[in-house]
């Protein structure tokens, strides 16, 4: 077999075990779900009459801040998820099990990438979970087949930035707790972008930061996609140059990270 038979072949082996521990621990999947859903619930029926006002010029209903919310909570969604990679990650380090993997025949790479993959997958499948709830209470998208494979293609995306950037997170934490608080920018930037009001919104000194962070561009994207609202070039192409970037910087940064020879 070639060298990149046995790498593809390693890559496939590291995707069933991360596969498989998440299915026999899904504990952390679960938890870290609950999270956007419960904020879900609680902006739509708590706080959704009043939040409507800040969108449609102060004409809209709970209905609408309905369809407004659900595509920064479906983005939430993944960093979420990506929190938890990072977290896995952390673990097998403590645990000796990345130590382990480093002595052994197999392409180095497949090691994080299964890591990656797996929860890329898993992210899809909770995102799944979410727009049906969103779609439960009332989350009406129109968006044609052809972007709904848009849509799937920028969350998949976004997913496999955070991603990256979570693997680098758990391999330079101490301990699983140390990644859970170094992974926090991936819970709160959502909380501080278009997710739930318009940046036009916000106050003249935090509209920058809210309009050019990650997550606002890659939000106003999906929501154009699902909802038939207009995206702009900009919010588009912002989106996936971040996705890009991030990706090729926690790429590098894992990659370092896990070639690093451990201290004596």
């Amino acid at each position: 077999m070639s060298t990149a038979g046995h790498a593809f072949r390693d890559n496939l082996t590291m995707l069933r075990r991360n596969l498989l521990h998440a299915r026999r621990y899904p504990s952390l999947t679960l938890n870290i779900m609950l999270t956007p859903v419960m904020l879900l619930l609680l902006f739509v029926y708590v706080f959704g009459n009043v939040m409507s006002a800040g969108i449609n010029g102060g004409h809209a209903d709970r209905a609408d801040y309905v369809s407004y919310i659900v595509p920064g909570i479906l983005l939430m969604t993944v960093g979420m998820t990506a929190l938890g990679t990072a977290v896995s990650v952390a673990t097998d380090m403590t645990e000796g099990i990345m130590a382990r993997f480093r002595t052994m025949a197999i392409s180095r790479a497949s090691v994080l990438i299964g890591h990656v993959a797996g929860n890329v997958i898993q992210t899809m499948l909770a995102l799944l979970g979410i727009l049906g709830i969103g779609l439960a209470i009332g989350f009406r998208p129109d968006a044609t087949p052809v972007e709904w494979i848009a849509a799937a293609g920028l969350m998949t995306l976004v997913s496999l930035a955070l991603t990256w950037i979570a693997v680098g997170m758990g391999l330079a934490s101490p301990n699983a707790e140390g990644a859970s608080n170094m992974g926090l920018p991936l819970t709160m930037l959502p909380l501080l972008s278009s997710a739930f009001v318009p940046v036009d919104a916000m106050p003249g000194w935090f509209r920058w930061f809210a309009e050019y962070q990650p997550f606002s561009p890659a939000i106003e994207t999906l929501r154009g996609l699902l909802l038939g609202t207009g995206i702009g070039t900009k919010n588009a192409v912002l989106a996936v140059a971040w996705c890009l970037g991030l990706s090729l910087l926690g790429y590098l940064w894992s990659k370092a990270q896990f070639n690093r020879e451990p201290k004596r």
